[in-house]
């Protein structure tokens, strides 16, 4: 299979999926700065995804998964002994697709566009950031009582995710200070050896490990 990335976007959610079930990919940069965008190896990716965004996953087969939710979802049951994912049919497997949406419609559709481009002006980004506190609030308080990780004890794409998004808050200055149950959440999940191991494939900054709250 082939992961087609950028670094620094929520592609980086299923490379970490990937690594946490063993299961190697072949990696596509995909230059997101210049029309038409162009892959590593030189195609068009307007052919692989026409919606221009990343990532995309190509199958052994051929045929291509776009939409990071479904890409890591299917990464994760692909090696269904890693036990990454609750089985189908579960409550557990519910709340799991509960967070991915969560992440997807109320963090990371807020992150981006509205706090990667400043021509939207300083008020919708201050409307965005004050949604963002109020979201991340409840991410926080859900951790504290149902922690360390968004489904309880084990680790899922859930965590994959909240980890890829909240990533950007520094670069989009969103103040993350008053969130300790996240801010331990972010240095539990930086420290994984699969999450290290995507982040220096992908040429990103990796942090020594710190202990976790």
């Amino acid at each position: 299979m082939k992961l087609y990335y950028a670094p620094g976007t929520c592609s980086l959610a299923p490379h970490i999926v990937a690594n946490e079930a063993k299961i190697a990919l072949d990696l596509e940069r995909v230059d997101l700065g210049k029309t038409p965008r162009l892959t590593g190896s030189g195609a068009d990716y307007a052919s692989i995804n026409p919606n221009l965004y990343v990532p995309a996953l190509r199958l052994d087969d051929g045929a291509i998964l776009t939409e990071g939710v479904a890409i890591m979802q299917y990464l994760a049951d692909y090696e269904p002994e890693n036990k990454l994912v609750p089985p189908p049919g579960t409550l557990a497997r519910v709340r799991l697709e509960q967070w991915l949406v969560f992440i997807s419609t109320e963090l990371h559709k807020m992150y981006s566009p509205w706090l990667f481009h400043p021509e939207y002006g300083a008020q919708a980004q201050d409307v965005a950031r004050a949604k963002l506190a109020q979201r991340l609030a409840y991410v926080d308080a859900q951790l504290a009582t149902n922690g360390p990780f968004l489904l309880g004890l084990d680790f899922s794409p859930a965590d994959a995710y909240l980890f890829t998004i909240v990533g950007w808050s520094q670069f989009t200055k969103v103040d993350l200070s008053s969130f300790t149950y996240l801010r331990a959440l972010m240095d539990r999940v930086a420290a994984r050896p699969a999450v290290r191991e995507a982040m220096l494939a992908q040429g990103l900054q990796v942090k020594d490990p710190v202990a976790a709250a």
